[in-house]
């Protein structure tokens, strides 16, 4: 018998919103896929962006077993949790510039393709890389929390969010402020969901644009786990087809 526990609430909140995700960012998730298809059809390259937490979505989507060996993270080390101390991620998140720095030493050009995460989509970093892509023809895809970004203002210069700016919005329909679960004995909301359900959406992208890969005649780039007899053998020619595409060598 189940103890009670705000645990089970949680996961029923988590089944909750991946079927809001279903039911309402269908469609958003599919063109997303398709533009990826088409970036890589095109022989350009993709890349994703998240700034502290966001970034686990990054890092979820590139160089692992069963992922796209095309995905290029952006991993600003400003912006990663082991940076000391840590509230040093928030002030650059807020930091009017950075980011245009940071893209300005990504190899990203014109006809390329970013996916950028930010929960609250408020913040500098993810609406200025937004902007100076849009500016240089890049296509942009955002994954951000419409309830929180819209009860928010935004902290950059132009007064707009995330979701303003970006060609594809997808809403990982979560909470105000992310955090999900009231305990007896506590103000405050804890257990956030977004990087259960963004991890989710991005999977659901990789699996759309590998079947949308295969429609158009291309055998999907995916990667074996190096942990088994002839992995490691089978990245790396992968590494050596696309290497043009790859950035993170």
């Amino acid at each position: 018998m189940k103890t009670k526990s705000k645990c089970f609430d949680y996961l029923n909140h988590l089944k909750n919103i991946m079927l809001k995700v279903e039911e309402t960012q269908w469609d958003n998730i599919d063109h997303s896929s398709k533009k990826l298809a088409e970036t890589i059809q095109k022989k350009q390259s993709i890349f994703v962006f998240g700034a502290s937490h966001a970034g686990i979505v990054a890092q979820e989507m590139f160089y692992r077993t069963g992922g796209l060996a095309l995905i290029n993270p952006i991993l600003p080390s400003e912006f990663a949790l082991n940076t000391r101390p840590v509230i040093q991620t928030s002030d650059m998140e807020k930091l009017d510039g950075y980011t245009k720095v940071v893209l300005n030493n990504t190899p990203i050009k014109s006809g390329d393709l970013l996916i950028l995460h930010s929960v609250s989509g408020r913040n500098p970093a993810a609406i200025e890389m937004a902007l100076e892509a849009r500016n240089r023809g890049i296509f942009t895809i955002g994954i951000t929390n419409m309830t929180y970004t819209k009860e928010v203002t935004s902290r950059h210069k132009s007064g707009k969010k995330l979701y303003e700016i970006c060609d594809i919005v997808i809403d990982n329909c979560g909470d105000f402020e992310d955090s999900s679960m009231l305990i007896e004995g506590l103000g405050q909301k804890i257990a956030p969901t977004s990087s259960v359900i963004g991890c989710t959406i991005v999977n659901m992208i990789l699996i759309r644009t590998v079947e949308y890969l295969l429609e158009m005649g291309i055998e999907p780039p995916v990667f074996r786990s190096a942990n088994v007899d002839g992995g490691s053998e089978f990245n790396k020619i992968i590494f050596e087809k696309y290497k043009d595409q790859i950035h993170y060598m």
